[in-house]
């Protein structure tokens, strides 16, 4: 299985957002400065993120975004799913009824079984990222860091967090 960038684009946007001061945002220009990616392209996700009740936009030139909910209520699922949309990885086309000289009904009365593993995976798989939330990737990353991750990061903010009314 193979998730766009903007999974991870959209998973590290979140978690920047979450060392927001009260009442402040991030415009996307910012964001996307800092992980040095495509504005154009991060704005499509945070868009995808904010339709969802994850971000909330503050319109206006001090405006941008910051999380609309604690990154305890934000799993990973969440994210994957308003980035990437809720179809499954894998989707059976039920090629096994096709080609040449195919089978009577009778041999497909039960699901196919490849189709059958396949959901079962990905079963697995949205149920671990469902039970992840940035909260805890910030917490193991917090474990993790020397001081060097929180500092870039907190640098940044220092300088580029706008303060909105409330």
């Amino acid at each position: 299985m193979k998730m766009g960038d903007g999974v991870e684009q959209a998973i590290h946007s979140v978690a920047m957002l979450s060392g927001l001061s009260e009442g402040g945002v991030l415009s996307a220009a910012a964001i996307a400065e800092f992980h040095g990616v495509s504005t154009s392209y991060l704005l499509k996700h945070l868009q995808a993120l904010s339709s969802v009740g994850i971000l909330d936009t503050v319109p206006g030139p001090k405006g941008g975004y910051k999380l609309a909910k604690e990154p305890e209520d934000i799993s990973l699922l969440d994210i994957v799913l308003a980035v990437e949309g809720p179809e499954p990885a894998f989707r059976c086309a039920e090629i096994r009824q096709r080609g040449p000289n195919p089978l009577p009904q009778r041999y497909f009365t039960k699901p196919c079984q490849i189709n059958a593993a396949m959901q079962k995976a990905e079963r697995a798989y949205r149920a671990e990222l469902a039970k992840t939330s940035i909260a805890d990737i910030l917490t193991d990353l917090s474990a993790a860091d020397d001081g060097g991750i929180a500092g870039r990061g907190c640098a940044f903010l220092e300088t580029h967090e706008r303060k909105t009314a409330r």
